[in-house]
């Protein structure tokens, strides 16, 4: 009667990957190997090279420029809001808290100018993503 015994160690893979091949590029073909990497968004060059030759179906991602400039934009934007919106709230407790009705009127010209900016704020979101959709759209060319 044989006895299994447990050797150690990693059990083996049901299909090992073990052929392996090499290719070598000049400095043109390269830079163009790497340009056809990069748009497709592979996980590494391994896998990408196997999708190629094997004839698999990978991604292409296009990165617009003008697009990533308006979600910047979009999101400083959006930083000052709530950066104003934080103030906003913080004067209202604080009046609501501390302070009479002579101090409070002092404070409402704050709460104002404070509201006033959040208004503004908004308003050049509004303009920003009128502009995009105007201009950097792909949809609009």
């Amino acid at each position: 009667m044989k006895q299994k015994f447990n050797q150690g160690g990693r059990p083996p893979k049901p299909n090992p990957r073990t052929f392996r091949y090499v290719v070598r590029f000049d400095a043109a073909e390269n830079g163009v190997f790497l340009s056809l990497f990069e748009k497709s968004g592979a996980v590494n060059k391994a896998a990408f090279i196997k999708a190629v030759l094997l004839g698999k179906p990978f991604k292409v991602f296009v990165v617009d420029e003008n697009t990533r400039i308006f979600i910047d934009k979009l999101s400083a934007l959006n930083s000052h809001y709530r950066t104003v919106a934080i103030d906003y709230d913080l004067l209202l407790k604080t009046l609501r808290e501390n302070f009479t009705e002579k101090k409070a009127m002092a404070v409402l010209a704050k709460l104002e100018a404070h509201t006033i900016e959040l208004v503004k704020t908004n308003r050049e979101i509004v303009a920003l993503a009128k502009m995009f959709d105007e201009r950097w759209s792909l949809k609009s060319q």
